[in-house]
């Protein structure tokens, strides 16, 4: 029997599919956003048919500003609306690869992209993170705090967390090894190359699904579904409390990759299969990548990353939202500093 490739790729569209079906016409768009609120179950019909049949209407900002009056901070489903918009003007440059150039496509990013973790240098780097927390489902967030945390990288994979600073306040010892967690409340780690490389390794079996294209940051992308089972992506997520808890999950979400550098862009996942009983129900996590320079050379680092999870603590669900800002990377050894603008009230708030 042939050896079944690690990575598989399932192309269900085609270059064509988005011709199959007569375009959104601007009262059934208006129509179907209406019905989001009284039915969630639209949202996902929405969101198909702007990337399957497109649409035949200009987007305006009036458009944008209904879109977020009616189905709330769903950057997914604003995305697509820009993206359909972009079709409609320039259909070749937007459209859909075939089913080869995709493929093409996944094996230089998966190569691209285990190299680069093999080339990860040694640095540090500030994160300014924003916490806040909100009855699950309202999107209604109100702050925690604010946290500075230096971050010193080692090639070897090692990640050392160091809390600088709490709402303003100077910690008495920064230099002392530790980890933010101490300051209590949500954390997160893993954001430089544990995901991708989760990801993209041939051992890992994740499976792609093409389904859309957009833009990043100016950089035209095709963005793919992914899917890693829990014994093979063995991702950790750790419960806080009166005792600690941790669970062992899979992976799932989306990601965007540049179509000509055949690299990672972004990452939108959520864990999979959390055991029944589990403190916390959902896991996601948003992750940024940009370019930036070290001892003048240029590595694909992240920029932002926005962790929320949700944990079933009686007599309500809540939901906690780290947003994270990955500032001035530098070669290891050098010293992070505070800045007065690191301490503003919206240091760290990213924009859903």
């Amino acid at each position: 029997m042939k050896r079944i490739a690690a990575i598989l790729l399932i192309l269900a569209a085609s270059a064509g599919a988005w011709a199959q079906e007569t375009p959104l016409t601007q009262a059934e768009y208006v129509k179907m956003l209406y019905s989001v609120q009284r039915d969630p179950s639209v949202r996902k019909n929405l969101i198909e048919a702007l990337r399957k049949r497109g649409i035949d209407f200009a987007v305006t900002d009036g458009l944008r500003g209904l879109t977020r009056s009616k189905a709330g901070a769903d950057e997914e489903l604003a995305r697509a609306l820009e993206e359909a918009g972009r079709r409609r003007a320039d259909p070749k440059a937007s459209a859909l690869p075939s089913t080869a150039e995709a493929r093409t496509l996944l094996e230089t990013t998966r190569r691209n992209t285990l190299a680069a973790v093999e080339d990860m240098p040694d640095f540090v780097v500030k994160q300014l993170i924003a916490r806040s927390a909100a009855v699950a489902g309202t999107g209604n967030f109100r702050s925690i705090d604010r946290l500075v945390v230096a971050v010193s990288y080692r090639s070897t994979g090692e990640e050392e967390y160091r809390l600088l600073s709490k709402d303003g306040v100077l910690q008495a010892d920064p230099k002392a090894k530790g980890s933010y967690e101490e300051a209590g409340g949500t954390s997160s780690t893993g954001e430089f190359v544990t995901v991708l490389a989760t990801i993209f390794k041939t051992e890992s079996d994740t499976k792609f699904d093409l389904i859309d294209t957009d833009t990043i940051r100016g950089r035209r992308s095709l963005v793919f579904e992914f899917a890693t089972p829990r014994d093979k992506a063995r991702q950790t997520v750790t419960a806080l409390g009166s005792l600690t808890q941790s669970a062992v999950t899979g992976m799932r979400g989306r990601i965007w990759i540049d179509r000509e550098l055949g690299r990672v862009l972004r990452i939108d996942s959520e864990a999979t299969e959390i055991p029944a009983g589990f403190p916390i129900t959902s896991a996601r996590r948003m992750i940024d990548y940009d370019w930036v320079t070290i001892a003048d050379e240029k590595y694909l680092l992240p920029s932002e990353s926005d962790v929320r999870l949700t944990g079933n603590e009686s007599p309500r669900a809540y939901e906690t939202r780290n947003v994270i800002r990955f500032r001035e990377y530098q070669k290891y050894g050098t010293e992070v500093i505070i800045r007065e603008d690191d301490e503003t009230p919206d240091a760290g708030t990213r924009k859903p």
